[in-house]
């Protein structure tokens, strides 16, 4: 399963967000370090189901469909806030940076309003700077990158006198936090070392090869929270200048988990990350109720149409990830399993991922026998390479059959 950390400095939301997501009740406070343990739930990311092109009823297992559309699972990982030096092993940041490892892609999450100072504690809002705090937290994720690689030069520069290749050799280092090969290659390409001796890295050259690898191996984008603000709006802007080279989306992650709580106790119908939800019955709503979600219908899907929440989740996935959707079935003719279930399941995989990797991630005996891939839509055969794109429907054929 994909795995999304929530990183950033101690009060911005993160837990909010976290429990808007997952509809957990992890504890939220205003005071350092309220997650002193991660914490870990299933989120969605979110797409367009393809049964409704095939004029079918779809029986999913692995995920859900709800109004066309399908919701594959994807953990969330809330992690400990982050403080300056926490690379050092201030704070809990040793704890943090384990944790971290294991994220294939981060949300950013600062608050936009200016609510907390650059310790993280809380602040009169509009006094804190979330240009800077989004910098800080960037800057100690190279950090974290640098101190392992400079721990570690000695080791790779023997195993490149040795014979191993210099991105081999690196990317053993780095390769507990998911850092690949094709990760370090592509760093040495972007800060032009290719070819370069490791002794003649220079301290910058290193930092800024940690700080393209950090970035390739563990894309991340920024989470505005707290939009809804007074003070949000001019900070909101200032992000995005900033950090140009980011995406950053507006979000509300109380907003959201308002609307979700709502949901779950029939008072409104919501889906997450829609434009709109509707009311069930006006009469159930308590004054306090009817004013929170007007406030959020006029404020805050009328001004950014929508929460942010579920949107920042599936630009993660499908975007950052470059993450397809594939459905892999029994029978191509019926679209099922082979206990009949139509289009019972999805399997995100990655942009550039081919046939034989699909059957790998269903099973590895289909993958031992496999010998090409049947496109349900068009009955045409597909080999072992073929490049798997976003909505493909198949039936993988094998000599062998799956246990």
């Amino acid at each position: 399963m994909i795995k999304i950390g929530l990183v950033g400095k101690t009060n911005t939301g993160k837990t909010t967000f976290f429990n808007s997501a997952t509809l957990a009740s992890a504890e939220i406070s205003n005071y350092p370090f309220t997650t002193k343990q991660p914490n870990i739930g299933n989120a969605h990311a979110i797409t367009i189901c393809v049964h409704k092109e095939f004029g079918l009823q779809d029986n999913p297992r692995n995920s859900r469909c709800i109004d066309g559309w399908r919701f594959i699972p994807v953990e969330l990982v809330d992690l400990p806030g982050l403080i300056k030096g926490a690379w050092e092993g201030k704070g809990l940041g040793n704890q943090f940076l384990s944790i971290a490892a294991q994220s294939d892609a981060l949300l950013h999450i600062v608050d936009a309003s200016g609510s907390i100072d650059a310790a993280g504690k809380i602040a009169e809002s509009g006094s804190g700077d979330p240009v800077a705090d989004v910098g800080d937290i960037e800057e100690e994720l190279v950090m974290w990158y640098l101190k392992l690689f400079e721990a570690n030069r000695d080791k790779i520069s023997r195993n490149i006198d040795s014979g191993t290749e210099p991105v081999n050799a690196i990317t053993e280092v780095f390769r507990g936090i998911g850092v690949r090969e094709d990760h370090v290659r592509m760093a040495l390409v972007q800060n032009n070392l290719v070819g370069v001796a490791l002794d003649d890295f220079g301290p910058q050259q290193s930092k800024d090869f940690c700080w393209s690898l950090r970035d390739i191996s563990k894309p991340t984008l920024i989470v505005a929270n707290k939009v809804d603000l007074p003070t949000s709006t001019d900070n909101f802007r200032r992000l995005r200048e900033e950090y140009k080279d980011m995406i950053v989306v507006p979000s509300s992650a109380d907003a959201e988990l308002t609307l979700r709580r709502a949901e779950s106790r029939g008072l409104i119908r919501y889906i997450p990350g829609d434009e709109r939800f509707e009311i069930n019955e006006q009469t159930s709503l308590n004054d306090k109720q009817k004013w929170a979600l007007n406030f959020i219908r006029k404020d805050i899907l009328g001004e950014y149409m929508r929460t942010g929440v579920q949107f920042a989740i599936n630009v993660a996935v499908f975007k950052l990830l470059k993450m397809n959707a594939v459905y892999p079935v029994a029978d191509a003719k019926r679209m099922s399993d082979k206990h009949g279930n139509v289009l019972p399941d999805v399997f995100l995989m990655r942009s550039g991922s081919t046939v034989e990797d699909l059957a790998n991630e269903i099973h590895s005996e289909l993958a031992k026998g496999l010998l090409y891939a049947l496109d349900a839509r068009d009955g045409l055969h597909l080999p072992t390479n073929y490049h798997l794109k976003d909505r493909d429907v198949l039936s993988i054929v094998s000599a062998k059959k799956k246990k």
